[in-house]
């Protein structure tokens, strides 16, 4: 916004203006320690955010979206195989298809919302695969 923007502009004009009381020509700006541009060669360190941003960015984009998030042809690969368990030249309706997709995705998203209520109610913020199979334990999944 224009807040941000007249903040940094105020901040920047600042940092040019020596302190006031004080008019020695030499001290201001303040001399670089050795020469820095040509120790890097003059290029600029590529900008980095603080960890933890951009997985917070990522989690409000998810959770805004409504598309699939597994790729289409590895997961019906992935039902292929399974199903040739049980019964070998099997064919799938297209539809059928992304049903399970669906289902399959509706059911992970739900799995990691207990498994993350797990893991903060034991003061973590990481999940762990304990996290994940207490879940399953309390929901009656595995004994």
């Amino acid at each position: 916004g224009t807040h941000t923007f007249t903040k940094w502009l105020a901040r920047s004009r600042q940092q040019g203006s020596p302190p006031e009381g004080r008019h020695h020509v030499s001290s201001w700006p303040p001399r670089q320690l050795g020469n820095s541009t040509s120790a890097t060669g003059g290029v600029k360190k590529p900008h980095c955010f603080r960890p933890g941003t951009v997985a917070l960015r990522e989690i409000r984009k998810y959770q805004k979206s409504t598309e699939l998030l597994i790729r289409k042809l590895p997961f019906q690969r992935l039902v292929r195989e399974i199903a040739q368990d049980f019964k070998t030249d099997l064919w799938f309706q297209s539809s059928a298809v992304a049903a399970l997709q669906e289902a399959a995705e509706a059911y992970l998203v739900g799995l990691f919302e207990d498994t993350n209520l797990c893991t903060i109610h034991t003061k973590r913020v990481t999940i762990m695969p304990k996290d994940i199979q207490l879940a399953r334990r309390i929901r009656g999944e595995r004994a």
